[in-house]
């Protein structure tokens, strides 16, 4: 009889830890679908995260850009993980108002360093004057290498802001905990797609040079040894087409994020004013409707984006950089005090 009842309470144990294994998995078949659709909408951001990213390895020697991405991509993850996913929890539930103007701020950055670019292009001796006058310039490799890693941790940082907001704003139905393991799940997945694309660019070219030497000793190697060569002679055309994308996407997310940030500060004309622009377009061209229509919002989200960045350039060089400057100054004296 005891043997019964054990027997009973085993089966009865077992049912148990059956029902909360199918709990577990529609659990997280519920936070893998809910992660897609949130990493779906944040589709854009992650492209121009992409497109930009390639560019802050150009002119460095082949040997240090797998290191230089993987310093990128673990300062990437470290902001979405440690900074930006606690720091939206807690303002989403504590001062929901603040997000708006915090990443009006960061597209207002991403405009900055997009415009500095042009202004790079268009007038390079005053950006050279300008980039001196922000801080001095290395010489050295190690110091030029850290230089860009960090700018592009702190680009990163902007547009992984925004890819956190966005999958923060379609979780509003989801229990805390709920969205931090989404937040934490679309973040490491987006850094792990993003920066693994990135390397597979920057070291094509590697790729090709080793599928042209290994081909060119087989007879019947005549097509990989092309497609190698074309791979050498294309790349450094197709990464300067990136860092010309990825400037773009910079000032096009940014002014995006101000256009869409200024909606809850009373200046919806500009928003609505793109819209419509973009509808007429679709009217004159409904073959191609859809695509004219945001070809139209995102050329107006640029133009606002580099005129704020243009500006930007003069205040930061002579308002930012000098008060910055004076309280680093300060800091310094009071730690040797």
């Amino acid at each position: 009889m005891r043997g019964l009842l054990v027997s009973v309470g085993l089966i009865a144990l077992l049912d148990d830890v059956a029902a909360l294994a199918k709990a577990a998995a529609a659990s997280l078949d519920d936070v893998v679908a809910q992660a897609g659709r949130a990493g779906a909408k944040a589709a854009g951001v992650v492209i121009d995260d992409a497109a930009v990213t390639p560019r802050y390895v150009t002119g460095l020697s082949a040997a240090r850009e797998l290191p230089i991405i993987a310093r990128i991509a673990i300062g990437s993850l470290k902001n979405k993980l440690v900074f930006l996913l606690p720091a939206a929890l807690v303002l989403s539930l504590l001062v929901p108002q603040a997000v708006t103007p915090l990443l009006m701020l960061g597209g207002l950055y991403l405009c900055y360093e997009g415009a500095e670019k042009v202004y790079e292009l268009v007038v390079p001796h005053a950006a050279r004057a300008h980039e001196t006058a922000l801080e001095t310039i290395s010489v050295d490799p190690k110091t030029f290498e850290d230089e860009k890693v960090a700018s592009a941790i702190r680009t990163d940082f902007i547009l992984s802001a925004e890819i956190m907001a966005i999958t923060l704003g379609s979780l509003s139905e989801s229990g805390l905990a709920m969205q931090a393991l989404i937040l934490a799940l679309v973040g490491t997945l987006i850094t792990a797609a993003v920066y693994g694309v990135v390397a597979l660019i920057v070291k094509a070219d590697d790729f090709g040079l080793w599928l042209a030497r290994r081909s060119s000793r087989s007879r019947t190697g005549a097509l990989p040894r092309m497609l190698g060569r074309g791979l050498v002679q294309g790349m450094p055309y197709l990464l300067k087409v990136l860092g010309l994308v990825g400037t773009a996407a910079m000032i096009w997310v940014g002014g995006g994020i101000i256009v869409h940030g200024a909606e809850g500060f009373g200046f919806a004309w500009l928003s609505h004013l793109l819209h419509d622009a973009g509808e007429g377009a679709a009217h004159a061209m409904p073959a191609v409707g859809g695509v004219v229509s945001w070809l139209v919002q995102a050329a107006g989200s640029g133009l606002v984006g580099i005129l704020l960045g243009l500006a930007a350039i003069p205040a930061v060089g002579y308002v930012v950089a000098p008060a910055w400057r004076w309280c680093a100054a300060r800091l310094r004296r009071m730690r040797t005090a």
